[in-house]
C-alpha cells in the first residue's frame, strides 16, 4: 500500500485533526514517531501524527546511514541489543524495505599481530551468528596484502591484516518519508509544520494536544484517547533525563579514497566509520554531549579537525579541509535516567548522570508520566520498529485500562498485536521484479541504466510514478543544475507525494543535495524552488523567501563550522539561523545562552 503525501492530503489531515477524536496522537515525525503511527494504524487504531518541522528533520536524517547491530556493543556485553538490531536488519533487507536497505562491505584493519585477529574474529563470528539467516555475506579474514588490495588507500604500516564483514546501509531520511507514506496509506492523518503547544487534560488525564498549524497560522485542538511523545532530544519530564550526544560526519568525494569497501576501526573513545555513499564517502562520527538548544546542533572546527586527524592517521594521501563537500551534525537522544514505568532500559541506561555519552546505552525506554500519555527516549535507528511497537503497546495497555470510558471505542481487548514485521514500506512491493528487469526499464524510459538503478534504490517500485511524471513533462528528465544527479522530477515528486512543504525539506532530506555538493546546494536552490512553487502554490515573493531562508541556513552552518568549539559554533548558528518553530522553553534557553557572553 502507498499514499501520496500531497498538499491536499495534508489539508485533509489537518481538517481531520480539527474535527475527529483519535485513539492515538503521535507527536514527532522522526523514525520512531512515523514508525509508531504505522504501528498503530496497522492495528486498526485511529491515528494522527504532528511534526513541528519536517519528517526526519532531527536526528533521523543525520545518522551514519547504517542499519547495523553495533559491533562495539558486543564489547559492552549488550548482547540483547545486538541480537535485536540484527534481527531488524534482516527484516529490512529481505521483507520490509529491500529497496532502501542494502548490504555494504567493511574492512576492519588489524593493528596487533598476536591477539587481535582471534579477538575480532570471534566477535565477528558471533555477530554473523546472531544475525540469523544469511541476509548479508559472512566475514572473511585477510592478510595485509589482501587488505591493501581491497583498500589501497591505506598506509601499509597502519595495519598488519584485516577482516572484511558486512552490514547494511540506507538513506535515513528517505526511510522516514516511506514510513510516513505507508502510515498514511493505512489511514493515519499526517501533518508536518504543526507545533504542539501543550497537552489538553481533564480530571488529571491527558485528552489530546493543543497545536498550531504553522502554515496557516490556525490553532488546533486535537482530541485523543492517548498521546505518545516521540520527540527525540526534546524528550524530558518526570523520571527521565535525556543527554543529547552530538554526532558529526563529513562528506568527501569517492575518488579521494581508493577503497572497495568501507572502513571501521577503533578510536580512543569510540569508533571511526568511512562509509561508501554513492559518489562520496561519509566519515564519522563524534560522540560528545550537547548541552545547548536541541534545535540547533552545530559542527565546529574542532569536530572536523578531529575526524580529519583520525582518518588521515590511516591514509597514504591525507585529506584536507578543501576535500570536504558537506558536513552534518545530529543528536542522539541517549537515556541517562530511567522513565517511570519504563520498559527496555539497558544496563547502562539508568542513573549515569556523569558517564561519558559513549558509555550510555543505545537501548530505549518507554514510560507513562501521566494517565493518557506515553513517552519514549533513547534507542537507535536500526531498532525503530521495536521502539515504535513498544510505544504503542504502552498506549494500548492504557486504552485497555479505560475501556469503559465513552471516549474510547469498543476496542480494548480486541486491539491486535503489532504486525509491522509483515508490512512492507512504500516502494517495496514489486521492487525485486523491477530491479531484475532494470535494463528493460531503462530502455523503455530512455534513461541511462545507472540513473534507473539510482532511482530504484531511492523509490523502489514507486519509480513508476516518476517515470510517468517524466513522460508527461519531459523537461523534468534533466538534472537540476548544481544538484549532481538529482532530476527535476524528484523535486516535484517530493512535493506531490512525499510531504515536502519547504525548500530545505527537498534539498536536505528528500534529496541529499545539501551534503553532497560543495556549495551546500546554493546553486541548485533557485531552480528547485521554481519547480516547487506551482506544486505548493507559492507566489514569486514566497519562492524568493524560500531561497533566501535556505541560503541563510547554509551560511549559518558554514559560520558554525569555522568556530573553534561547541559554544562558539552554537552561538554562530543561533545568531545567523532564520527563526525556527521551537517550543517556548527552548527559546528562553537560547536567549539565555546568547546573552551570557562568557
Amino acid at each position: 500500500m502507498t499514499a501520496a503525501l500531497s498538499p491536499e492530503h495534508r489539508a485533509a489531515s489537518v481538517a481531520r485533526m480539527a474535527g475527529e477524536r483519535f485513539d492515538i496522537v503521535v507527536v514527532g515525525g522522526g523514525v520512531t514517531g512515523t514508525g509508531a503511527a504505522l504501528d498503530a494504524a496497522t492495528r486498526g487504531l485511529r491515528v494522527a501524527l504532528v511534526e513541528v518541522t519536517d519528517y526526519a528533520a532531527g536526528a533521523s536524517s543525520k545518522s551514519s546511514k547504517l542499519i547495523h547491530g553495533g559491533l562495539r556493543y558486543l564489547e559492552m556485553l549488550d548482547f540483547g541489543l545486538v541480537r535485536e538490531a540484527l534481527t531488524e536488519r534482516a527484516l529490512l533487507l529481505t521483507r520490509l524495505a529491500p529497496h532502501l536497505v542494502r548490504p555494504v562491505p567493511f574492512l576492519w584493519p588489524l593493528t596487533h599481530r598476536v591477539w587481535e585477529r582471534p579477538y575480532v574474529g570471534a566477535g565477528l563470528l558471533l555477530y554473523d551468528t546472531m544475525g540469523g539467516r544469511r541476509a548479508v555475506p559472512r566475514a572473511r579474514h585477510l592478510s595485509r596484502t589482501g587488505a591493501l588490495r581491497l583498500a589501497p588507500a591505506l598506509r601499509p604500516d597502519a595495519l598488519v591484516g584485516g577482516v572484511q564483514f558486512y552490514d547494511a546501509q540506507e538513506d535515513d531520511a528517505r526511510m522516514v518519508a516511506c514510513l510516513a507514506r505507508t502510515a498514511a496509506a493505512h489511514g493515519a492523518a499526517m501533518a508536518t509544520s504543526v507545533r504542539m503547544d501543550g497537552l489538553a487534560t481533564r480530571s488529571g488525564r491527558v485528552t489530546g494536544i493543543r497545536a498550531s498549524d504553522l502554515l496557516t497560522g490556525t490553532d488546533l485542538e486535537i482530541g485523543a484517547c492517548h498521546v505518545v511523545l516521540a520527540t527525540g532530544a526534546w524528550a524530558g519530564g518526570p523520571g527521565i533525563r535525556v543527554r543529547p550526544s552530538k554526532g558529526v560526519h563529513i562528506v568527501v568525494p569517492r575518488d579521494r579514497i581508493a577503497m572497495e569497501a568501507g572502513l571501521l576501526t577503533r578510536t580512543e573513545k569510540s569508533v571511526l566509520f568511512v562509509i561508501p555513499w554513492g559518489e562520496h564517502w561519509l566519515i564519522g562520527d563524534t560522540d560528545t554531549e550537547w548541552p545547548y538548544d536541541p534545535a540547533l546542533p552545530a559542527a565546529s572546527r574542532s569536530d572536523i579537525d578531529y575526524l580529519l586527524a583520525k582518518v588521515n592517521h590511516l591514509l597514504r594521501e591525507p585529506l584536507t579541509a578543501d576535500d570536504i563537500e558537506g558536513v552534518f551534525a545530529g543528536l542522539r537522544p541517549l537515556v541517562a535516567a530511567g522513565l517511570d514505568g519504563h520498559h527496555g532500559v539497558g544496563q547502562h541506561g539508568v542513573g549515569q548522570h556523569g558517564a561519558e555519552t559513549t558509555k550510555l546505552s543505545r537501548e530505549h525506554s518507554v514510560g507513562s508520566p501521566a494517565p493518557g500519555l506515553s513517552v519514549i527516549a533513547g534507542g537507535k535507528y536500526t531498532t525503530y520498529r521495536v521502539m515504535a511497537r513498544d510505544l504503542i503497546d504502552a498506549a494500548v495497555r492504557d486504552l485497555a485500562a479505560v475501556r469503559d470510558l465513552a471516549a474510547v471505542r469498543d476496542l480494548a481487548g480486541a486491539i491486535p498485536a503489532s504486525r509491522t514485521d509483515r508490512v512492507p514500506l512504500a516502494g517495496a512491493d514489486g521492487f525485486a521484479g523491477l530491479w531484475a528487469g532494470r535494463e528493460q526499464v531503462a530502455d523503455s524510459a530512455g534513461l541511462p541504466g545507472t540513473q534507473i538503478e539510482r532511482l530504484l534504490g531511492r523509490y523502489g517500485s514507486d519509480v513508476s510514478d516518476l517515470l510517468e511524471l517524466m513522460a508527461s513533462r519531459p523537461e523534468l528528465r534533466e538534472p537540476v543544475p548544481g544538484s549532481g544527479p538529482y532530476l527535476g522530477a524528484e523535486i516535484v515528486y517530493a512535493c506531490t507525494h512525499e510531504g515536502a512543504v519547504r525548500l530545505d525539506d527537498v534539498l536536505s532530506r528528500r534529496t541529499r543535495i545539501t551534503i553532497e555538493t560543495r556549495d551546500r546546494g546554493a546553486a541548485a536552490a533557485p531552480r528547485a524552488a521554481a519547480l516547487m512553487a506551482p506544486e505548493l502554490g507559492w507566489d514569486e515573493e514566497r519562492t524568493s523567501a524560500e531561497v533566501g531562508r535556505y541560503l541563510d541556513m547554509v551560511a549559518a552552518d558554514l559560520e558554525a563550522e569555522s568556530m573553534p568549539d561547541d559554544l562558539t559554533a552554537y552561538r554562530a548558528k543561533a545568531r545567523a539561523s532564520p527563526p525556527q518553530p521551537v517550543p517556548p522553553d527552548a527559546q528562553s534557553r537560547r536567549r539565555s545562552l546568547l546573552d551570557n557572553e562568557t
